[in-house]
């Protein structure tokens, strides 16, 4: 097989940097009824601004304070969607997040809405924003959500890929035993995992996991999600690392990669000499199956019955 490579049709569709709004749109703030504060996690276009959401505008028109990774890109979102901010902005990121959660629980207390965006998709998946919800919810003040874009499940919806369970398994370490570890521990991995990887990075981790997983795995790499330039390249890991060979990757990068098989279940033939021995040392047939089974899998009554076939042969 052979790597299959998707291009997104995405006409009329625009990145955040290439959207110009003509036009101002201000959201209605949302409704205020008892005074009391909250914190409000905000779910942010991964790509394309077309997907915020009204609440989310409403939001950004109305919260006390604003918390972002970076106001370059609050200004950028704020702009391309049209809403004017007049809430207080805070820097809150990977470094100094742990001393800026405590004013914002503060800020919450005192009775004030603060939303807290990530650069792109739900605060606290892989971005900044775990340490300030967990902080004000153990303060027992409330936390809501705007529900947005995610790449994570963006990517698995696209990838073909089983969906009934999976795993997020976000940034693997970059080298070492912490890596090897993590790669060994997930080698059976039943579950859909979900990655997300750097694009200089992805090349060294689809050949680690076609060594770590077998290069017959089936994967997907998702790229530029929502974007103008959105690929969706599938196949085997073997055919995902040759064609990372030659192939210059930009952009943000979802790796998607099936679980590993289930193992089969053993038949009660497979395991019958084992409640023959247990009865043979002088255990009753009936307790005898009902350990086997306990331990292997097989059916209770399977295994007895094939035990009477045995006895009677």
């Amino acid at each position: 097989m052979t790597a299959e490579q998707i291009g997104a049709d995405t006409t009329g569709l625009h990145a955040p940097e290439a959207l110009e709004s003509s036009e101002t749109h201000q959201a209605a703030p949302e409704t205020r009824t008892d005074g009391t504060g909250q914190l409000i996690l905000g779910g942010t276009p991964i790509g394309n601004l077309q997907d915020a959401s009204e609440r989310l505008r409403a939001a950004l028109a109305s919260a006390d304070i604003i918390a972002v990774e970076d106001t370059r890109k609050l200004r950028t979102l704020a702009a391309g969607l049209g809403v004017h901010t007049s809430g207080r902005v805070l820097v809150n990121h990977d470094h100094n997040e742990e001393a800026r959660s405590a004013q914002l629980v503060e800020a919450v207390a005192a009775g004030q809405h603060v939303l807290l965006l990530s650069d792109a998709g739900m605060p606290t998946i892989s971005d900044p924003g775990y340490v300030a919800a967990s902080a004000v919810a153990q303060a027992n003040l409330p936390v809501t959500v705007i529900p947005g874009p995610s790449a994570a499940l963006t990517a698995l919806a696209l990838s073909g890929l089983p969906t009934g369970r999976f795993t997020f398994e976000g940034f693997l370490a970059r080298k070492g035993s912490e890596r090897s570890r993590r790669l060994r521990s997930l080698a059976d991995e039943e579950r859909t995992m979900i990655f997300y990887e750097s694009p200089h990075r992805t090349a060294a981790t689809l050949a680690d996991f076609a060594q770590a997983f077998g290069s017959e795995r089936r994967a997907v790499v998702c790229r530029e999600l929502t974007k103008l330039h959105e690929e969706v390249i599938r196949g085997s890991l073997a055919d995902l690392v040759a064609w990372v060979e030659e192939t210059q990757i930009r952009g943000e990068i979802v790796l998607v990669v099936e679980g590993a098989p289930a193992p089969e279940a053993p038949e009660a033939e497979d395991v019958l000499s084992q409640v023959l021995a247990r009865v043979e040392a002088g255990e009753r047939l009936k307790s005898a199956c009902a350990a086997v089974a306990a331990e292997s899998g097989v059916s209770k009554r399977d295994l007895y019955e094939a035990a009477l076939a045995a006895r009677n042969s």
